[in-house]
């Protein structure tokens, strides 16, 4: 196997013998045979939509499928065997539509037109001669470019996934997924054309955190600073974990008024916001972190666990008896909620113990998205031009195990009382509970919710820049992003589509991304890594 999709890459370079995250060669290798699936799949989607064939069935197959192939996921082959030949089917299907429209369906031996064997080990052998270094490329830089590419696709289609189960579409998404898988297949395109699409993936994704902003706030209300228990209430539990709003509703909705509260578990806590989620008087609070010390916090939570989507390395057998996985995630061994009947959790719940008592922690404020920071713009502005606020720092991104998180969590503690900290995604855990205070009424921590809402934060930074009549890089603010995994990706890409400078990035950088590459991105981007937080604060400030 090798894999380095991920910030936790072996030795920084990559993963060859078992994953960090848990995954084995045999899942490896079938997520890579998924990925050249698709990648022939997608051929065909783009041939068909230059005869005006585009397929519903196959747009919404390809990002869940592209999805289930994200770090922390899915380790289960069984999945990824029945997904592969669901390709297989849905690609033969299209190219028979495209060939009635007119459309070239002659491929040459490749993605569009292999078979896959018969049975998981074959499959895993076939996934083993296509795997990331197997893509046709010119040199390094070309293939680093790709994988880019390839990433970033991935992290648009976790957001198109959530984005669609809300009702939220839009065919330019699914006709850039198709064209980015299919680019990285071609043997003909060199670094500018990959630099463009991976520019073009980071546009992409802006309008899909856009689709699943909508999906969020049409059907939930817009966040509303909202404050969050860190304790817990006697009684019967159950903890949701990951990202999916629709799993946590149709939780409260279906454990209401059966003596069980519900928490939630890393990025489910800018969920609280959320009027429509809040309105259930049994959602209760937030229980742990995201990543420090998840396992062992879900080892001594007293109910049971769901998780919907990737946050965690894959649990050992001894979780098998409470923890639930919904969607798209899989384990061997774990229980999988397939559908949305969550009976056998509220079974498990009124089973287990609960907590045996109230426990008065701190509170967290969250609810810190776009409505509520243009509602107070003015003040905030001027706070601004009375010197009271002198710079903004969003701080935000993945969270992960490795070590070297600290950074974050000292840089927030460290960044000056004239100045505010925004956060989102998982990474607000290394300092989500800090007291930092307050600068005229207005929290120095604002939370703008989950990694999905850097569309948020963008909108935020945007209204500002008009606001001051200026550009986005002239704005006081300084981006310090935490990357982890796809999805971190895929924001990154929308950043430098904006044109953002002066970012800094870490823990360590992209394994994947050559020092050609990075030299292209420092000198266009001013990209740069982190290094100590005094030594950035004292760069940015002066």
């Amino acid at each position: 196997m090798f894999c380095y999709q991920c910030e936790q890459a072996a030795k920084g370079e990559g993963c060859t013998i078992q994953g960090v995250c848990g995954k084995d060669p045999q899942v490896a290798a079938l997520q890579d045979l998924l990925i050249y699936a698709l990648q022939g799949l997608s051929q065909v989607a783009v041939a068909g939509r230059q005869v005006g064939v585009s397929d519903k069935a196959v747009n919404v197959f390809t990002v869940e499928a592209c999805f289930s192939t994200l770090t922390n996921v899915d380790f289960d082959p069984a999945r990824f065997v029945a997904l592969i030949n669901k390709c297989v089917a849905h690609r033969e299907q299209l190219k028979a539509k495209v060939k009635a429209a007119g459309g070239e369906v002659n491929f040459p031996e490749g993605p569009a037109t292999f078979q896959p064997a018969a049975g998981v080990e074959a499959l895993a052998a076939q996934g083993e001669a296509v795997g990331l270094k197997s893509y046709p490329a010119a040199d390094p830089d070309v293939l680093s470019l790709k994988h880019v590419l390839l990433f970033g696709v991935k992290g648009v289609c976790a957001y198109a996934d959530h984005a669609q189960i809300l009702g939220q579409e839009d065919e330019q998404v699914y006709a850039f997924v198709h064209e980015g898988l299919a680019a990285v297949a071609s043997p003909d395109l060199g670094v500018q054309e990959l630099i463009g699409l991976c520019l073009k993936c980071g546009e992409i994704n802006l309008r899909t955190m856009e689709l699943l902003d909508a999906g969020n706030t049409g059907r939930y209300g817009h966040p509303a600073p909202t404050p969050v228990p860190l304790g817990a209430k006697k009684g019967k539990a159950i903890l949701v974990s990951g990202h999916d709003l629709l799993d946590l509703e149709n939780i409260l909705q279906q454990s209401e008024g059966k003596g069980i509260f519900v928490y939630t578990h890393g990025e489910m806590l800018p969920t609280h916001g959320y009027p429509g989620l809040k309105k259930y008087s049994h959602f209760y609070g937030h229980y742990g972190t995201a990543w420090q010390n998840q396992l062992k916090e879900f080892a001594q939570f007293p109910g049971p666990i769901v998780m919907t989507t990737n946050c965690i390395q894959r649990p050992p057998a001894s979780y098998a008896d409470h923890i639930f996985t919904r969607g798209l995630v899989g384990w061997p061994g774990i229980k999988h909620i397939p559908d949305q009947n969550y009976a056998p959790v509220i079974a498990k719940a009124l089973e287990m113990p609960g907590f045996p008592e109230d426990t008065n922690g701190r509170q967290v404020l969250v609810g810190f998205a776009r409505n509520t920071v243009m509602g107070v713009a003015g003040k905030v502005i001027e706070a601004v031009k009375n010197k009271q606020i002198r710079h903004f720092f969003l701080v935000g991104g993945c969270d992960g195990a490795k070590p070297g998180r600290s950074y974050y969590t000292e840089f927030v503690e460290k960044a000056p009382r004239d100045t505010v900290i925004l956060t989102l995604a998982c990474g607000k855990f290394r300092f989500f509970d800090k007291d930092l205070g307050d600068i005229g009424g207005i929290p120095r921590l604002l939370d703008v919710g989950q990694c999905n809402d850097a569309y948020s934060a963008v909108q935020i930074a945007a209204a500002l820049a008009g606001a001051f009549g200026v550009g986005l890089n002239d704005l006081p603010l300084s981006i310090i992003c935490s990357w982890y995994e796809q999805k971190a990706v895929a924001i990154l890409l929308t950043l430098l589509h904006l044109g953002i400078k002066n970012m800094r990035l870490g823990p360590s950088l992209p394994a994947f991304i050559t020092p050609n590459v990075l030299d292209v991105l420092v000198k266009t981007f001013d990209i740069k890594p982190i290094t100590t937080p005094d030594e950035d604060l004292k760069a940015i400030l002066g």
